[in-house]
């Protein structure tokens, strides 16, 4: 069976169980306000216990030097994409410029790439996702995070480099893999559960979140158009092109290719709020984490929580993420949260 095949096969899959999460919140078998709690238990435990699972293996030098060309290679495809970006957007006029940009530059690879890894390549295949996720990292706090935030704090981006669950947990698969340190059964068997529920919990909380979204106000903005069409379409085909005329081919390769092809990063959507931008450009571009209403009483409008998946956030609701960072006054957390 051919890769586009088997692709094919296990994207129905994870469609079932997206539409899962969806029927579980329409039928009100599931409460949406219970996004957060699942969202924290993928962030904080499941997708750490995830990458480390992965490295549970055996040390090979081959796999130790394709961690290595995975890390090459993804450095390749977002220096790429982050070059893509810039040129074609080097015309663009407007305050939300940065965001669009940031959007169009990082990927959502961890969230939804990770899920269609392992089903596709299994654990090898996630030690090289891992290889990714820490380039993609690294950049976003630095390159990206300068980006949005119009500054450059060497401090706060090491801070949050480092405090990354899932870099940290790459640090520990590393130590582990390359040591060869024997984990015993009592430790390793609690870690491979947990790890085997991140596909389906991922992709439950999506169906979540599009149960909790009102779809038909998604695509108002021809920024959002744009982000779409340069994150979805033209950095993948560039980068696949590219990979074509080096002849650059294998698992390593369809790796970082199926992770740099990923949707928008929803961290968009908190940056959006952190630094003033418009915050449906930010979530429409991506997975719409954030969905806004009226409030007819109080004449108002308020942006709720859908879902946030940013590495130290600890799970914040927006509205308390964005009041910490001095951005909403009190009484709007009162009505908002």
């Amino acid at each position: 069976m051919t890769l586009a095949l088997i692709t094919a096969k296990q994207v129905i899959v994870l469609f079932i169980l997206i539409f899962s999460g969806f029927i579980c919140v329409k039928t009100g078998a599931v409460k949406i306000e219970g996004r957060k709690a699942f969202s924290d238990l993928l962030v904080y435990f499941v997708v750490p216990c995830m990458i480390i699972n992965s490295y549970l293996t055996e040390f090979d030098d081959n796999i130790f030097k394709n961690i290595l060309y995975a890390l090459g290679l993804s450095i390749l495809l977002l220096v790429v994409g982050f070059a893509i970006t810039f040129l074609l957007s080097f015309k663009l006029k407007g305050d939300n410029v940065p965001i669009v940009r940031f959007g169009c530059m990082f990927s959502n690879a961890a969230y939804m790439g990770f899920p269609l890894i392992q089903a596709l390549f299994g654990s090898e295949g996630l030690i090289y996702a891992s290889a990714f996720v820490t380039a993609f990292n690294i950049f976003l706090w630095t390159l990206g995070y300068s980006i949005v935030s119009r500054t450059f704090d060497l401090k706060a981006i090491v801070k949050k480099i480092f405090t990354t669950p899932a870099i940290i947990s790459v640090f520990i698969g590393l130590l582990i893999f390359i040591a060869g340190i024997p984990l015993p059964d009592i430790i390793s068997q609690p870690i491979s559960y947990a790890a085997a529920i991140n596909t389906p919990l991922s992709m439950f909380i999506t169906g979540m979140i599009i149960a909790a979204s009102p779809i038909k106000n998604m695509f108002n903005n021809k920024l959002v158009y744009f982000a779409i069409i340069v994150r979805m379409f033209i950095i993948p085909v560039v980068c696949i092109a590219i990979f074509k005329i080096f002849n650059i081919s294998g698992m390593v390769a369809d790796v970082v290719i199926i992770l740099e092809a990923c949707p928008c990063a929803s961290i968009s959507s908190v940056f959006a709020v952190q630094f003033g931008y418009d915050e449906d450009v930010a979530a429409d571009g991506g997975a719409y984490y954030i969905y806004k209403h009226n409030n007819t009483a109080g004449g108002g409008t308020y942006y709720n929580y859908i879902n946030i998946m940013i590495p130290g956030a600890k799970g914040l609701k927006l509205c308390e993420f964005a009041h910490i960072l001095g951005l909403l006054p009190q009484h709007h957390i009162i009505n908002m949260c």
